[in-house]
């Protein structure tokens, strides 16, 4: 495994974490989840990433990964990254959604909870709440730090200019920003495009990007069609059938060709190319639903390096 540090800070991650989002809830089967974390931290993947609402049911993976965190993980604290978010709906009535003191606060108690710990090594604003001034929020983060509930704070899904003034205000609070989690893989540029991975540079932030194969999209599953085991099958999956369309097939056949030609799978390509030299992401938050699948992306590490030429090709082609 490679590390990079974060941002501006003395702290590494692996080029690749293990996200919890699916897969890891109580509709799940515990063994082969069980075996994944294994999996994943004997290969060198520290970083572990959750939220309080995965599952499902809401909750549920914080509480698989806490009995994990005892089975196979027991005396490897101080070896592991687990980072838990707050920010979307969580519980019913007004005090279990949004970016408010309380609620952040409450949530990340009920995280540790779950998982059995006294602290978390990140904690995120899982999305920006226009609803809750911004420094209420910047104030909330910097007091789970001091009270050494987090040893760091980052943010998920924030517009760039939010996340500016987020970076700004946190800063002021003495608890600069660690760390911004951006949805962003080949199909999904915008983080790059409407500027917040630079800006994140600019304030010393590190950009790790979640969803880097776009929910299997960036994979050879669906070039012949909607695998009964796949996401998009499953009815509580984020992957909706209408998003495979023709037009979406012909992009992910000319990636994979391209793929082929690089000597590596379309999902390995897919991750080395945010993972690349000049790409400025920290790391990749990748799912997966089985050992095999897990090694298989831990291969894109192999090679990251392209041609200016495959570049082009690659954005033209996506």
């Amino acid at each position: 495994m490679d590390y990079a540090y974060c941002g501006y800070s003395g702290l590494q991650l692996p080029r690749i974490a293990l996200g919890l989002w699916h897969n890891f809830g109580d509709v799940d089967n515990f063994a082969v989840a069980t075996d994944m974390v294994n999996c994943a931290f004997e290969s060198g993947i520290t970083h572990f990433d959750l939220a309080n609402n995965y599952g499902p049911s809401p909750g549920s993976a914080e509480l698989n990964f806490g009995r994990m965190l005892k089975d196979i993980l027991d005396g490897h604290r101080d070896e592991i990254i687990i980072s838990t978010k707050a920010g979307y709906k969580m519980w019913e009535g007004v005090y279990g959604d949004g970016g408010s003191r309380k609620y952040l606060i409450a949530s990340l108690d009920q995280s540790l909870q779950r998982m059995g710990l006294d602290y978390v090594d990140i904690f995120y604003s899982h999305r920006y709440d226009a609803n809750t001034p911004i420094e209420e929020t910047a104030r909330a983060l910097s007091h789970v730090v001091r009270q050494g509930k987090a040893l760091y704070v980052g943010i998920s899904n924030y517009p760039t200019e939010v996340a500016e003034r987020m970076y700004q205000l946190l800063a002021s609070e003495g608890t600069p920003c660690l760390i911004s989690q951006e949805k962003c893989s080949l199909l999904m540029r915008r983080a790059f495009d409407e500027g917040r991975v630079e800006v994140a540079k600019r304030y010393g932030v590190g950009t790790i990007a979640f969803s880097p194969l776009a929910q299997g999209l960036l994979t050879d599953r669906y070039i012949h069609g909607i695998p009964a085991d796949s996401r998009a099958a499953k009815i509580h999956g984020y992957l909706q059938r209408e998003e495979i369309s023709p037009e979406m097939m012909s992009r992910i056949a000319r990636l994979n060709e391209i793929a082929a030609q690089r000597g590596q799978t379309l999902a390995e390509m897919s991750l080395a190319w945010l993972l690349r030299e000049g790409s400025d992401i920290t790391s990749v938050i990748i799912g997966a639903s089985s050992v095999a699948q897990l090694q298989r992306n831990l291969k894109s590490l192999d090679n990251l390096i392209f041609t200016e030429q495959e570049l082009q090709t690659i954005i033209m082609a996506s």
